[in-house]
């Protein structure tokens, strides 16, 4: 027993790297690695001083996603006698799954590593790092763990994941594709692939990644929740609550489980329910930014609008133009009674052109609280004319010397040229920006934001076929609204009308829950006059936001009655004349209406109204 007992010979090294789960009927990986731990502590509890035992229960717990039981295991064959050399790397991951990330660097750091395992403690640093946030030393770790590693589908995972954190569409394609290429099961890597999938194509193609994924380990709870969440994006609500529960069989406190769920307590428009969930997540969440936003809305939904102001305040703090945010915490200070709060939340929006017509609506009620008239007056002016603006603005900031001398000494470095771009483009020097972006696009070709980039700085300069090609490269990593957007954007400013309607209603079709692609795509069905189409798409619109947008309002009234359904249609420009009573359009075709019902004296004074507003 005392030869065992130290021995650190070639069955531990294969223990160690390989990890072998035993044999054993199973219904699903995870039965055989739950069937295989107990048949091991069985065998240790005959056999103590079994270390290659030991350290097989412990990659058993790895996998099985139990790092107190893998800290356990790993101590247990320390304590049986083998060597801290062969074992540090395992017990830095086990650390590192309990989320102690400089313990784990610690144990790395602390002594020897045996030349078999410098692969692994190599790969755990990388994951360590890359929690961390600090891109850099991970680069470096996974670098290492590589070499040493080449063949490992699982490494190459969190290759993917490294790079997709980097925005390296491209390299984290290639990663997870090698992974499958060495491992075709591989549940982890089909998952992520259908995450990059969910990106690249669209909602609908990635569900055959996930169900690969699952079939390959039906019982993987990240592609289970993943699976779930883009279930709710297409609606599939009851698909959606399949998933979940099982998830829940599997990690029963994963707060995501009950995020996502909230997310869908809340569209049916069950906010205490939602906000039960949301607070079952115990804090684990509250610094993810969908989960702040959520938050908000439901908070302001139930009334507490001084709580759903801290939420959004939050978000704002971490995403300064975050609009949706700060729409939340503008109608929040200003139900609240906080009207300069509601004002400081709107200044960012109603400052540019493109503002929407429900923050100057709300801005020219603040400002006429301030006692501000003829500003008032203006943001009435500017929402009567139903302009359409949801742009995604360009980061600003007041220290623009300190950007543009971080750019010009790393140019190449996102962290630093796109700061600087985008203070460039706020500044109107779309020339310097496309400079910028030209250097940053070259030297990341398989980044999309790069490609973005240089397409916003063409676009601001007037080049719009540039941009064109700058969106299309970029849609090509990322089909997405915010390129898939800007490249319809692009298109329609170069002449290309059917290309820009193409583009809308490939987004339409691969991201069923786009608001704005089913606005456009509605608007594109009334210029064409395929009414029922505009109408099921500015219904999904409809049924999304509510009775909020007097435009959609507007077109769905205008395709009813072109089908000749004014019954529909007189209640649909009733409710987009409250929200935009100055607007002469609303006023001429709800007269219009009115007439056609009989009731003309209403229909006279509204078009009396129209003719004074346009002289």
């Amino acid at each position: 027993m005392g030869r065992r007992r130290f021995w650190t010979g070639a069955p531990l090294i294969a223990a160690l790297l390989l990890g072998a789960c035993g044999d054993g009927p199973a219904n699903t990986p995870r039965d055989a690695l739950q069937q295989r731990r107990a048949a091991l502590q069985e065998a240790i509890a005959d056999d103590p001083q079994s270390i290659v035992r030991r350290v097989e229960l412990a990659r058993v717990a790895i996998a099985l996603g139990d790092g107190v039981g893998a800290e356990a295991a790993v101590k247990g064959a320390l304590g049986a006698g083998a060597k801290d050399a062969a074992l540090r790397p395992l017990l830095a991951r086990a650390y590192a799954m309990q989320g102690e990330g400089i313990r784990a660097l610690q144990t790395l750091d602390g002594g020897p590593i045996i030349p078999e395992m410098i692969g692994e403690a190599a790969w755990v640093a990388g994951d360590v790092h890359l929690a961390g946030g600090d891109l850099g030393a991970a680069r470096e770790a996974y670098d290492r763990a590589v070499h040493e590693l080449p063949r490992n589908a699982g490494l190459w995972v969190d290759v993917a994941r490294f790079r997709d954190a980097n925005a390296d569409t491209l390299g984290a394609r290639d990663a997870v594709d090698y992974a499958i290429e060495l491992d075709k099961a591989n549940s982890a890597a089909l998952a992520f692939k259908a995450n990059l999938v969910r990106t690249a194509d669209g909602l609908t193609a990635s569900l055959t990644w996930y169900d690969r994924a699952l079939a390959a380990d039906p019982d993987n709870a990240d592609a289970l929740i993943e699976q779930a969440a883009t279930l709710g994006d297409l609606g599939r609500y009851r698909d959606m609550l399949v998933a979940l529960r099982h998830a829940a069989t599997i990690v029963p406190r994963d707060p995501r489980i009950y995020y996502l769920q909230a997310v869908l307590a809340a569209r049916a428009g069950n906010y205490r329910l939602a906000r039960s969930l949301l607070q079952r997540t115990r804090g684990e969440l509250d610094e993810q930014p969908s989960f702040m936003l959520l938050s908000a809305i439901v908070e302001l939904e139930l009334g507490g609008e001084a709580v759903a102001a801290s939420w959004a305040d939050r978000l704002i703090a971490q995403q300064p133009y975050n609009f949706t945010a700060r729409r939340i915490l503008a109608a929040a200070s200003w139900a609240g009674g906080d009207t300069d709060g509601a004002a400081e939340a709107l200044a960012p929006i109603v400052s540019r052109p493109d503002a929407d017509s429900w923050s100057l609506l709300l801005a020219a009620r603040v400002a006429s609280e301030l006692g501000r008239r003829i500003e008032s007056a203006d943001y009435l002016g500017r929402a009567a004319t139903l302009a359409r603006g949801e742009a995604v603005p360009f980061a600003a900031n007041n220290d623009y010397g300190l950007l543009t001398m971080a750019a010009d000494a790393e140019p190449l470095n996102p962290a630093a040229a796109i700061p600087a771009i985008a203070a460039d483009l706020s500044g109107g020097n779309s020339v310097r920006a496309a400079a910028r972006a030209v250097l940053l696009r070259d030297a990341n070709r398989g980044v999309a934001d790069a490609h973005i980039l240089l397409g916003d700085a063409a676009l601001a300069g007037g080049q719009f076929d540039v941009a064109v090609q700058a969106y299309r490269a970029a849609r090509a990593l990322d089909a997405g609204e915010r390129t898939t957007l800007r490249l319809a954007n692009a298109l329609y400013r170069a002449g290309d009308i059917a290309g820009s309607g193409a583009a809308i209603l490939a987004l339409r079709d691969s991201q069923p829950s786009s608001i704005a692609a089913d606005r456009l795509a509605g608007h594109l069905a009334m210029d064409i006059e395929h009414w029922d189409e505009a109408i099921a798409h500015f219904d999904r619109v409809r049924g999304r936001i509510g009775n909020r947008d007097a435009v959609v309002l507007r077109e769905l009234a205008r395709a009813w009655a072109a089908k000749g359904d004014d019954a529909r249609a007189l209640p649909l420009i009733d409710r987009a004349y409250r929200l935009q009573p100055l607007n002469a359009g609303i006023m001429l075709f709800y007269a219009d209406l009115l007439e056609r019902r009989g009731n003309g004296q209403a229909a006279a004074d509204l078009r009396d109204k129209a003719a004074q507003i346009g002289r």
